[in-house]
């Protein structure tokens, strides 16, 4: 029985005929190429395309990741600040509560513009409670605050110094804040002291005297500006 032959497959020709193809190209006429290589043309170009958009589209992606790390930190941080405002709520309310507190018993101390005359005859009864002589006793200008009006007053009495020394500590414990300053005592021939002092006594403002501040306050404001 005859022997069939076996197909072989020529390496060599199939090298030539590529190394042919590759052969004297001309680079200003890629359609005139062979198919081969215009098809590694095309493959060679599309890769570098999709590598191109790869790294822009990564560095934008790390531009992004950057910002949202540098966002994760300062929400951490606000995250951190709010849980210790959260955990403190409760003493924060009660120092708030406390302040309040503090603030009405100020503001009792406080007269309205309505109370400043009963406040007057109370330092004056104050000095004759003691057996002092008023020489003189004349409120001055009213000096108006942000929140509150100063009234100065200035007193001139004459009495015993024990006399005066209490007539200080009745001022001193009136219901009412009265301060007194710029003391002076000078003695008398008869063995008894004159006391000059200028009292002042302080009253809050009403809301129309308030709206009124706050309303010259800005009006100071934008003249500066």
């Amino acid at each position: 029985m005859a022997k069939i032959p076996k197909p072989g497959i020529d390496f060599a020709g199939i090298q030539d005929n590529l190394k042919a193809q590759f052969t004297g190209l001309n680079s200003n006429d890629p359609p005139s190429w062979p198919a081969l290589p215009r098809y590694a043309l095309c493959v060679a170009v599309t890769l570098v395309v999709v590598a191109g958009l790869w790294f822009v589209w990564l560095s934008s992606s790390d531009e992004e990741l950057t910002a949202e790390r540098g966002k994760e930190v300062t929400l951490r941080e606000d995250f951190t600040k709010k849980l210790t405002q959260a955990a403190s709520l409760d003493a924060l309310k009660k120092q708030r509560e406390q302040v309040q507190q503090y603030v009405t018993q100020l503001e009792k101390q406080l007269p309205s513009k309505a109370e400043m005359d009963a406040l007057l005859s109370d330092i004056n009864q104050a000095g004759l409670g003691r057996s002092l002589q008023f020489e003189l006793f004349r409120p001055g200008q009213v000096s108006v605050k942000e929140y509150y009006a100063e009234l100065p007053i200035a007193v001139r009495v004459t009495g015993r110094y024990h006399d005066i020394g209490a007539f200080a500590a009745d001022i001193a414990n009136l219901s009412r804040i009265v301060t007194l300053n710029n003391l002076s005592l000078v003695p008398a021939k008869d063995g008894t002291l004159t006391l000059n002092t200028t009292a002042k006594t302080f009253r809050y403002l009403d809301n129309d005297e308030q709206a009124l501040q706050r309303k010259a306050a800005g009006a100071a404001k934008g003249n500066k500006k």
